[in-house]
Formats: structure tokens, sequence, C-alpha cells
């Protein structure tokens, strides 16, 4: 009885010292680093990420030696070691897990997406977002089968497992079949920059932002504010339009159905004026072409840029808007119709006409817009226009009317001296 009561007297007092060993080595610890924080702003986020790990695994030492101390021939010190280790096991799995996941946050702070040109930063983060679950994962793992480990009898089951690990791999691979198709999915995402963290991508017919990338499935918030996710392999056996790929500039279309009466000449006037006017558009491209004229219409299709997604699509609409107020004050004669013509009098359908527009056309009805003979296409006209055509003739020979002239002329010189042979 008394050597127990010294016993646990002695725990007693050792429990007292290690609680404040543990005490005073943490907030020793703590104020150096703070210290530093005056200076180094990493300082504020270790102490942020380590700190109560780092307290667990002193406690869990100074308790195991306390106990250690105190009961060194007492008969369950066998169970109560091997929980000693399991937990110090665990508490220094969560403190690597911290460290690493301070250094990845040292990474992420060098790159920040609140600037226009984002595009490394965003390469950057999406890596080290998939490089750290990755190796918090790893290390959760390994820290599992070192606790296993520790039993005599998992031991035991490990051997005869290495012995069928052929078998045994077979059957998880089939069995996890998808699952590590996600994972590999994910890092081969991250490393291929496909996708990047704040792409704006349009998936399933919906248009959004890469809001999070994770080793199994990626999530994109819609331009609504709606969450769509998707599994990792997605991106990597389906087609998907990445609009941030190179950068975030973009080219949108605005088509308008109007009558064989409209003034393309004054349209493209109109156009100037509004794109002069807003500060959506970038000032890149400013193209307005008829595309198309059959079934009594002619489709008209403006091309304007800008920036990025968001500010391309008001631009858009605000070009639609301008044009057909436009049209709808100043050239009436332009608003789409369906015409029947009886009979062959000329004269009766222009009367009609102008009894229908009541006059109000900016030009003279009858008398066709003269097209313009030097204006900006989508691959002509413009430098723009001309280096964007360049990206679809690099490989072919562009022969200009004087080349066509000088082969003929070679051509024919050489068959007439064919023939004098």
């Amino acid at each position: 009885m008394g050597s127990s009561w010294q016993s646990w007297s002695a725990f007693a007092i050792a429990l007292v010292a290690v609680v404040a060993a543990v005490l005073l080595l943490s907030w020793t610890a703590s104020a150096v680093v703070r210290a530093i924080a005056r200076r180094r702003d990493w300082a504020a986020i270790l102490i942020d990420r380590v700190r109560w790990p780092f307290r667990t695994v002193l406690l869990v030492v100074g308790l195991w030696v306390a106990v250690a101390v105190a009961f060194r021939d007492a008969e369950w010190r066998g169970p109560v070691d091997h929980a000693f280790l399991i937990a110090l096991i665990a508490a220094g799995a969560w403190l690597a897990c911290q460290a690493f996941l301070f250094l990845a946050d040292l990474g992420v702070r060098r790159y920040d997406i609140d600037v226009a040109d984002n595009r490394v930063a965003r390469r950057a983060r999406t890596q080290l977002q998939i490089i750290r679950r990755l190796v918090v994962v790893i290390i959760v793992v390994l820290a599992i089968g070192v606790i296993l480990f520790t039993f005599e009898g998992v031991r035991a089951l490990g051997a005869s497992v290495l012995a069928s690990a052929g078998v045994a791999s077979i059957v998880a691979g089939l069995a996890a079949q998808s699952v590590l198709a996600n994972l590999f999915a994910g890092v081969q995402i991250a490393f291929s920059e496909a996708i990047r963290v704040d792409d704006v991508v349009v998936v399933e017919g919906e248009w959004g932002r890469v809001r999070e990338i994770t080793l199994t499935y990626v999530v994109v918030v819609t331009w609504d504010q709606r969450t769509v996710v998707l599994p990792c392999t997605y991106f990597t056996t389906r087609p998907f339009e990445n609009w941030t790929r190179y950068g975030s500039a973009l080219i949108g279309a605005v088509e308008l159905d109007v009558d064989w009466r409209v003034s393309t000449g004054e349209m493209r006037g109109e156009l100037d004026r509004v794109l002069a006017g807003t500060e959506l558009w970038d000032g890149r491209t400013s193209v307005l072409q008829v595309t198309d004229a059959t079934g009594g219409h002619v489709r008209v299709r403006v091309l304007v840029s800008a920036n990025d997604s968001a500010a391309l699509w008001d631009l858009r609409c605000l070009v639609r808007e301008a044009l057909v107020d436009w049209i709808s004050r100043t050239d009436r004669a332009a608003l789409p119709r369906q015409r029947v013509l009886v009979g062959s009098g000329a004269a009766s359908h222009e009367a009609e006409l102008r009894r229908m527009t009541g006059g109000t056309s900016t030009r003279t009805e009858g008398e066709p817009g003269q097209a313009d003979t030097a204006r900006a296409g989508l691959f002509s006209g413009t430098r723009d226009a001309e280096e964007r055509a360049s990206e679809f003739t690099q490989a072919v020979p562009v022969m200009t009317p004087d080349d066509v002239e000088l082969a003929r002329t070679d051509d024919e010189r050489h068959r007439g001296r064919g023939e004098d042979g």
C-alpha cells in the first residue's frame, strides 16, 4: 500500500512538473515567434497553424515520461505505453500536416489573383491546392499504417498480405477504379493546366467560374450563383470551353435580321458611336458585316471585343439595344417585314412602302445604300483583323493578283517553249 501511495504521489508530482514544463516551453516558443511576427507576417501564420499540435505533442510526451518515471515496474505499463505511442504518432502526424499547410500558405500568399493579369497566379494556386491535399492524405495514410503496424497481429497479417500483393493490388484496383481515376485526374488537372482556379469555363451548357479544385471533384459557380460539382474525370474525358486559358479577352457576336433596305454604312457609323461612348469596349475589334441574305431578310452580324467575359456580355447587350433603338427611330425602312407583291406595278409598291414607313427614313427610299469600299472586316481592313487572318493562313502561301498573273505568264512561256521544241 505504501509503495502504491508513493507511486501515485510521484506521478502527481511528475504530472505537475510536466504540465508546468509544457506550459513554459509553449509560452517561450510562442513569445519568440510573436516577437518575430512583429516584423514578419509568416510568423503569425505559423502560430495559428502549429500552436495546438505542438502543445499536444509536448503534453503526450510529458505524460508518457511521468508515467514511466512514477510506475516503472507496473504490470499494466505495456498497454498504456502502446496507447501513448499511438497518441504520439497521431499528434505527430497532426503537427506534420499543419507544418506543411503552413508552407503551402506561404506559397499561396505570394500569388495574388485579384489583379488583371493573374494567369500565373491562378496556375500556382491550383497546383498548390492539389499538392497540399495530396500531401495531407499521404501523411494521414502513413500515420494510420504506422499505428496499425504497432499491433502484433497486424504485422503478421501484413506479412501474409505482402506475400499475395499481386492479387490484392488487382482486387483493390478493380474495387476502387472510379476513385483512383478521379484521384489521378485531379493530379493531371493540376499540372496540365487544363483548368485553374478562377478560370471561366462552359460545362454542361453552363457558364461559370472555377471556384475549387480537389483531388476528386471540381466546383464551378455559374453566373447566376448556382454551384455545379463535377468529377475530375469530366475535365479529362470530355470537351469543355475554357475562356481564360491564354487570356481573358474575348470577341462576341450580335446578330440582327433586318430588311434589305437597311443602310449598313449608317448602321456602322452608329456602331462606332456606341462603342466610343462605353468603357466596356477594349478597342480591339469593331466589325459589322452582312453574313446572310435569304428568306426576305438580311442578317447583320456585329463583332465586338472586351477584356473579359462579363464585360463582353454587357457590351453585346448594349450594342444590341442601341442598334434596335436606332433602327426603330431613324431607319424604319430597315425594320423586318413580310411582303406580298400583287401585280407588277413598281410605282404602287414604292408608294405603299412610303406610306407604311411614314417617310421617316433618313435616306431617299428606293436608293440603295452605297457599299463601303474601305471598311473593317473580321479578317481584313485593320491590323488586328489581318493578324487574326494570318493565324489561319500561315501554312498556306497567299498569292496576290500580281503573283497570279506572273505565274500564268511563266506557265504560258514554258508551254510555248515545249511546243517549239
